[in-house]
């Protein structure tokens, strides 16, 4: 006798509360980032401070306004979606399809508005001054790079004995850099254009190249036991010739790129060609097993020395504004600051590594402002070190990584998320502290658009 087959069909989200819920986020994104950016800027810190903050507090440590699936959340942790289920009388099974589909177009803008950040502070960047401190940029990648991987993963190993591919993916996420974050601090402090700027921003740059193919490495090595050197190799020469190779075609084709601007009439074509060209380099990027943003970096600095550049950048400004504050807090609304309750008896462990992997992070990374100035221009080392501190979004891909892999413990995992929670809002007042009045750096950068 033949057992009839019993067909299971997927359970779809309403379209029309999947849109409900998006537009809720938003408002509350939105009204968030202006209440705590508002607040920071009362106190004369740097608003983005108060996005990430603000975020945290609508965010699954606080309000659970603002809460993600990739999390291990459900419709049921979301206040939001408890608010919007009596009018729109969904079943448990299309409420909880409905929120995971609002949870990922949510992830999907937060992305993009990083991917528009980072294309604008190329396009507020000099090409020539970055090339120029090209050599400094990379001595403070390196030592940014080294001496916390190596601190961090010894460290580990030799005072609280955790287990060698354990110690050695922990290290390699103290090795991140949040060029996002840094890069909008900087704009904010008016100190992008300056000498410590330009050599932060290119370090931070090198430090994502380098963290990709380190955590390329690591990732291998949990889930083989064997570093796949092909794969080493593949990214380390795909990095070099999509970066070398962009820049120098599109200082070639540029002129081009103006001509047909001019020639079509239509409005907004300036803005639009000039982001097709970001998402065009986005893709690549992505796709050769870069970060996306790294492309659409690499598109502002093209467009950044074209006769467009003064005119794009104020077309850009409201597109920045809409999309950038997403970002920022939804990296806030997505850490979950529980780690820190000592009067969890899990967590205790977590945070004595935590105050180990900080002490590494911050250390490490003030340590390559020691790397400039030698020999040359004298450059504000101590700037330059404090810059290279914040992990934001890139630790955090490093910490969910791990989490995923396996490797890590509860504790050493936790100790991880604190470290880039730290990092991430110590940089923005430490970098305010550090850096001298605007009047003493000779160029001008637009006030910021966050």
């Amino acid at each position: 006798m033949t057992m009839p087959i019993v067909a299971t069909v997927p359970v779809s989200a309403d379209p029309t509360a999947v849109l409900i819920a998006v537009l809720l986020s938003l408002a509350v994104i939105y009204l968030a980032s202006r209440l705590g950016g508002g607040l920071c800027a009362r106190f004369d810190l740097p608003p983005v401070l108060g996005e990430l903050l603000a975020g945290a507090v609508v965010g699954v440590s606080i309000l659970h306004l603002l809460v993600f699936p990739e999390g291990g959340a459900t419709a049921q942790d979301s206040l939001l979606m408890q608010a919007v289920q009596p009018f729109l009388h969904l079943s448990p099974a299309v409420w909880e399809a409905t929120f995971d589909a609002e949870g990922e177009v949510v992830s999907v803008l937060s992305e993009l508005g990083v991917i528009i950040l980072l294309f604008e502070i190329g396009l507020e960047s000099n090409l020539q001054e970055l090339l120029r401190v090209g050599a400094q940029a990379a001595i403070v990648a390196v030592i940014g790079v080294t001496v916390p991987f190596v601190a961090g993963t010894l460290g580990l190993i030799y005072l609280f004995h955790v287990p060698t591919i354990a110690a050695i993916f922990a290290g390699a996420a103290l090795t991140a850099t949040s060029i996002g974050i840094t890069a909008k601090v900087l704009a904010e402090l008016q100190q992008l254009s300056s000498s410590e700027g330009q050599v932060i921003l290119g370090a931070a740059v090198l430090d994502d190249i380098l963290g990709i193919i380190i955590l390329a490495v690591v990732a291998s090595l949990v889930k083989t036991g064997e570093v796949e050197l092909s794969r080493v190799g593949y990214l380390i020469v795909g990095a070099a010739v999509f970066l070398v190779g962009s820049v120098l075609v599109g200082r070639l084709l540029s002129p081009w790129f103006v001509a047909l601007v001019n020639n079509l009439k239509t409005r907004g074509s300036l803005l639009i060609l000039s982001l097709i060209l970001m998402l065009i380099l986005a893709v690549i990027g992505a796709a050769i097993q870069l970060e996306a943003i790294l492309g659409a970096f690499t598109a502002g600095l093209i467009l950044s020395e074209t006769d467009k550049q003064q005119e794009l950048e104020e077309q850009v400004i409201p597109l920045a504004d809409f999309f950038v504050p997403i970002f920022f807090v939804c990296v806030g609304a997505k850490t979950d600051f529980s780690v820190f309750n000592p009067a969890i008896p899990a967590n205790r462990e977590g945070l004595v590594l935590a105050g180990f992997l900080v002490a590494v992070a911050i250390v490490g990374k003030v340590a390559s402002g020691l790397g400039v100035g030698w020999g040359g221009e004298k450059l504000n080392r101590l700037a330059v070190g404090v810059g290279m501190i914040p992990r934001g979004e890139v630790g955090l891909v490093f910490a969910a990584a791990g989490s995923s892999s396996g490797a890590l413990s509860e504790a050493l995992d936790a100790g991880i998320v604190v470290m880039v929670i730290l990092t991430t809002f110590l940089a923005p007042p430490l970098l305010r502290f550090v850096f001298p009045s605007r009047s003493a750096t000779p160029v001008a950068t637009p006030e910021p658009h966050v």
